[in-house]
């Protein structure tokens, strides 16, 4: 996994962070990346996140368990644990 691909995923979600976590466009993008690096465990828990943003929980809830993670109690703050782990 690039180090670019992971700063590119990082950069569109505090985009659409920055819109309210809506669906559109920057939500697309995200997706996107995260279907491009489907089986590697941060592009999972992003894919996750997308779903969980969509409502679709049954869908979340499998990209979670392929990358082993549990749901924080809101969406912001799912995106901030998970900011803080792939930054690191």
């Amino acid at each position: 996994m690039a180090e670019m691909d992971l700063a590119r995923l990082i950069e569109a979600f505090d985009r659409l962070a920055t819109s309210g976590f809506t669906m559109g466009t920057d939500w697309e993008a995200v997706h996107n990346i995260c279907q491009a690096h489907e089986g590697e465990q941060p592009f999972d828990w992003g894919h996750a996140l997308c779903h969980r943003i969509e409502g679709d929980d049954w869908n979340a809830d499998y990209w979670y368990r392929r990358a082993g993670k549990r749901r924080a109690a809101s969406i912001a703050e799912d995106w901030s644990v998970m900011r803080a782990e792939i930054s690191a």
